[in-house]
């Protein structure tokens, strides 16, 4: 009995945050008397191919008896803010559109996707968050931009 609630808990945990990410907090939204609460999370996301740009991402966290297995669908609604926070460096190409961070949301339907785009006329970079379900999309998301500007080190 106490492997199998360690392997619910284990695996609760590993969905709860995106690959690649680090929390910074959560806050509780809704008491649950049985299983986690409801909570937004607020998560912060290192560019794998771009050094200098860091993403902060809220999105709600499904609690309760569902949310703790890790079978609940957790709400669409995400919001996302990236700024520059040293000098900006592309590592590699950039693909117009590419998945820079990834979660599941449910167990088979729902994924949540950041997505960048490099406007290179602007010199912007582009990340979009967005929530896709298999069976339909969803409109819900969240845009954020970051000029690549010359970075002023006072050191």
């Amino acid at each position: 009995m106490i492997r199998a609630a360690t392997a619910v808990l284990a695996t609760a945990l590993a969905l709860a945050a995106p690959a690649g990410a680090e929390e910074i907090g959560c806050v509780d939204t809704v008491f649950k008397l049985v299983g986690p609460n409801h909570k937004i999370c607020v998560d912060a996301l290192a560019d794998p191919k771009v050094d200098g740009v860091v993403c902060h991402l809220s999105r709600p966290v499904t609690g309760g008896l569902t949310g703790a297995v890790g079978l609940a669908e957790a709400p669409s609604n995400s919001a996302i803010a990236c700024r520059q926070v040293g000098p900006i460096t592309i590592k590699e190409g950039l693909e117009d559109g590419e998945v820079v961070f990834a979660e599941r949301r449910s167990v088979l339907f729902k994924r949540l996707r950041v997505r960048r785009f490099h406007d290179t006329e602007n010199n912007v970079l582009i990340y979009l968050v967005v929530s896709d379900k298999l069976i339909e999309g969803s409109p819900k998301h969240s845009l954020s931009t970051v000029p690549i500007m010359p970075w002023r080190s006072d050191g």
